[in-house]
């Protein structure tokens, strides 16, 4: 038997958890944007430093909001938790946006 895609995996874990369809949709986009970034690699393939450069990319260059990064987190710990098997455990180099940082201006 053939083994499953990983999107394929990821969305029916959440079909399986009775998540949303929103949510669904949403951590796939993130999954994509995850692996793109790192030049088509397979997320079993890298480790908690890929996660760190991806997010930081997204705070400090793109400027996503805290929201945003919470989201996108959120959709990688639910790959390599609930998909890969591998949880991630060193994401302590995170320089995620603060919300109130945002509203003080």
């Amino acid at each position: 038997m053939k083994k499953k895609k990983l999107l394929t995996r990821l969305k029916d874990e959440i079909r399986r958890r009775n998540y949303s369809y929103r949510t669904e949709k949403t951590y796939s986009q993130w999954i994509v944007r995850y692996v793109r970034f790192h030049g088509v690699k397979h997320p079993d393939e890298m480790d908690d430093s890929h996660v760190v450069a991806f997010l930081n990319h997204l705070a400090n260059k793109k400027n996503v909001a805290a929201s945003t990064q919470n989201q996108t987190l959120s959709a990688i710990v639910f790959l390599y938790k609930h998909i890969l098997n591998k949880p991630l455990k060193n994401l302590d180099k995170l320089n995620l946006n603060i919300c109130l940082l945002k509203l003080s201006f």
